[in-house]
């Protein structure tokens, strides 16, 4: 029974998002001819331990600060519902911490060879996405509360995730990828603001000032349209600019399904129906990561 409280509490479905970021700078490595297995395997398990240490340390959080009231519509927590103790959940979140430092030291140590900079300058970004994990809802002051996780996913879900990937695999960077990027970026942002918009009401009560909380749910559904367009944009634009030939277009492939997503957040009005808008959201984002990939490797 405990173990199936901690796999729920894990919450399973939000890793292949996570992955996302991880597998985009894989495919800009490949199709730029260097490619490591390693790399792949190392950033990603640290990415999913980094994503399981938010997901616990959210729990954690939102049940300290009241977030994971009767009120809320989405699933039921593990703290909350009594199912793990909060001082089993801090001992986890422990654990967990430390398989990321582990993973992530495993993953920089062929940095060495490239110079003592480039592997604290990567150590000193592994444990800034560590606090960020810990900080969306722990502490005094939880920056999720304050409406400032969209930054931090597109900040860590893209930007940061994405060229460090690149990065690891190539020991070079190219101000290109910030486009695609910014598109992996955007899209885990929309899977974060449908979230937001499903907790709006108890997020409301427990003082948590998410963008929804802070514009209103219409402003959030025309907002969650901007992070769709914008992932959809910045990923043609890189495709135009570095144009290798048609295969590149794969990617045109999940438009529906954005589109589809948008109508979805913006026609549903119960809370609890948008838990599979979320769902969907992040399968979606997997969806466009690979079309893009395998379409920029059938061009090499």
């Amino acid at each position: 029974m405990k173990v199936r409280a901690w796999l729920k509490a894990i919450r399973l479905r939000t890793l292949p998002l996570a992955l996302a970021s991880i597998a985009m700078g894989s495919f800009l490595a490949a199709f730029d001819g260097s490619f490591s297995w390693n790399v792949l395997i190392f950033s990603g398990l640290t990415t999913i331990f980094l994503q399981i240490l938010s997901n616990l340390a959210n729990d954690y959080g939102d049940f300290k600060h009241g977030a994971d009231s009767a009120h809320r519509t989405g699933p039921s927590r593990a703290v909350a519902s009594g199912a793990i103790s909060p001082a089993e959940m801090k001992t986890g979140i422990i654990v967990i911490t430390l398989a990321a430092l582990v993973s992530g030291l495993i993953l920089i140590s062929h940095l060495l060879t490239f110079g003592v900079i480039y592997f604290i300058s990567f150590l000193a970004a592994g444990i800034l996405a560590i606090l960020a994990a810990l900080g969306y809802t722990m502490g005094k002051k939880p920056y999720g509360y304050a409406g400032l996780g969209d930054i931090f996913v597109m900040l860590f879900f893209g930007i940061v995730g994405v060229a460090g990937t690149y990065f690891l695999n190539t020991g070079t960077i190219r101000l290109i990828h910030i486009l695609p990027a910014l598109s992996t970026g955007f899209f885990a942002t929309a899977v974060l603001n449908i979230n937001n918009i499903r907790d709006v009401d108890s997020d409301k009560l427990a003082g948590k000032k998410s963008i929804p909380v802070r514009i209103g749910r219409l402003a959030a559904v025309k907002y969650h349209w901007f992070l769709l367009s914008a992932g959809w944009v910045a990923a043609l634009a890189y495709n135009l600019l570095d144009f290798r030939g048609p295969f590149q277009f794969l990617f045109l492939f999940s438009t529906p399904l954005l589109i589809i997503n948008g109508n979805q957040v913006a026609a549903l009005s119960a809370s609890e129906k948008l838990d599979a808008c979320l769902r969907k959201m992040a399968l979606t984002t997997l969806f466009f990561v690979l079309t893009f990939g395998i379409g920029l490797l059938l061009e090499k």
